[in-house]
């Protein structure tokens, strides 16, 4: 299942130790998010529609988009008083977990950039802490049907870190993912489609 949080690690006995099998061909209730959009709650929480997620932005954060060459958007991130946010979905197979497999990727790329390792059990399985002597990442993955959603809380002090930390877990709790029925590779970013009032700032700022 996916939606419902597991036991926090960081508070856990049993930190370290592998996550249960996940299967993802039913969809159960959930409490906690991140919430496939078949589960999205009727929590008259306002969200930011983006297409293919909808995110809960925290007051006072600030949206700055990441175009590629071709004109289309990257990603999104929240730029916070205590770090920025990413949050990213992607198409992943109907029932298998596609997070340990991108996780290894991410820890060997890190390493080779230099950063130091830590893996920590958090509060949906294994996360990532990278650092080096400008910043201080944790990743978060989460599988869910045909979708894995990353998180990354970026901060450049480990107190700030901290709380940056707190901030990403709110917000991927209240993120609702729209898959879409279409076919994808697994490992394809979901595509993300700007509201068209902040389509229309970014053009005219290129423009400008």
């Amino acid at each position: 299942m996916f939606g419902k949080r597991r036991k926090r690690g960081r508070h856990s006995a049993n930190r370290g130790t592998a996550q249960p099998e996940v299967e993802f061909d039913g969809v159960e209730s959930a409490e906690d998010g991140p919430f496939d959009e078949s589960q999205a709650p009727n929590d008259g929480l306002n969200r930011l529609d983006l297409g293919s997620i909808r995110l809960p932005v925290p007051e006072g954060a600030q949206l700055q988009v990441e175009m590629d060459p071709a004109g289309s958007v990257r990603a999104v991130h929240l730029l916070t008083t205590v770090g920025q946010l990413t949050v990213s979905a992607f198409a992943a197979p109907k029932s298998d977990r596609l997070w340990p497999e991108v996780s290894g990727e991410m820890i060997a790329q890190f390493k080779s950039d230099g950063f130091r390792i830590i893996r920590e059990n958090g509060d949906w399985g294994e996360e990532i802490l990278a650092r080096n002597n400008e910043v201080h990442l944790r990743v978060v993955g989460v599988d869910g049907p045909r979708w894995m959603l990353r998180g990354i809380a970026a901060a450049p002090t480990e107190e700030q870190s901290v709380r940056a930390t707190d901030a990403l877990y709110a917000l991927m709790r209240d993120t609702i993912v729209v898959r879409g029925e279409q076919a994808m590779p697994v490992r394809t970013p979901l595509p993300i489609e700007l509201p068209e009032a902040i389509a229309r700032h970014i053009q005219a700022q290129q423009e400008s």
